[in-house]
């Protein structure tokens, strides 16, 4: 039997990069798949994919920093539906710039994203997933979150606060039953990466001990296991997925 089936799972930032292989992912594994992102055209591509693949999925534009776009496609996911069973806070931007260059706006604008939204989405979901005694959230954190990075300070701040929602969340809520976990990515082959010249790639790969970037699929794979009853005794853990690059 698939590991997600029926599971009503949504999936923000899912119309790229990583949130679409998870969203690609989830609908192979059985889940009913609510695909969210900030452009329609995208949005209605990855619902297409989904439902190419057997699934049942629906698709919203929603900018997760506007907690009334956030709120109504909850409540439309559960009216629908009746429940919801994960969550994967996917969504993320980066706007790099070293301490002295970076700018307010670009400060402001990662942490809004980054932080305040996956607060958003999980505040949205935490009532139904308490209410019903079950649920999952997942929140992508990263390898900067835990180590920092050149060049990343809003970025970097917004990773390590991840983890420290995941950690605080799974105390809260793991007593009424609901998980929450974060992955945390190394260097992924995702769109982010088009504008980074061949000698920088080169250079990350070899920071890797498997030598490689990972892909989407990768980071994906590990979402579904943490979604699925196989983890289920797994709470406010940081899985890092990055080829060893911490080692």
């Amino acid at each position: 039997m698939p590991r997600l089936k029926d599971k009503v799972s949504i999936v923000t930032g899912a119309a790229q990069g990583i949130g679409l292989a998870t969203a690609l992912k989830f609908a192979r594994e059985g889940a009913i798949v609510i695909v969210c992102d900030v452009k329609q055209a995208a949005v209605d591509e990855a619902v297409a994919q989904c439902r190419a693949l057997g699934a049942q999925a629906e698709g919203y534009v929603v900018d997760v920093t506007q907690r009334e776009m956030v709120d109504g496609v909850v409540a439309k996911v559960k009216a629908q539906f009746g429940r919801i069973d994960v969550l994967v806070n996917n969504a993320g931007i980066t706007q790099d710039a070293r301490l002295q260059k970076m700018t307010l706006e670009q400060f402001d604008r990662v942490i809004d994203v980054n932080l305040r939204g996956v607060f958003h989405c999980a505040q949205a979901v935490a009532d139904t997933m308490t209410a019903q005694g079950s649920g999952v959230i997942l929140n992508a954190s990263s390898v900067v979150g835990i180590y920092g990075n050149f060049g990343q300070t809003n970025y970097a701040a917004t990773k390590f606060g991840v983890i420290g929602f995941t950690k605080t969340w799974s105390r809260e809520l793991g007593p009424k039953g609901v998980r929450v976990n974060a992955v945390a990515p190394g260097f992924i082959a995702t769109p982010i990466l088009n504008t980074i010249p061949e000698k920088v790639i080169t250079e990350m790969e070899h920071r890797v001990p498997l030598r490689r970037l990972g892909q989407p699929e990768e980071i994906a794979n590990t979402y579904a296991f943490l979604a699925s009853d196989e983890a289920s005794y797994i709470n406010g853990a940081v899985i890092e997925v990055s080829g060893g690059m911490s080692v």
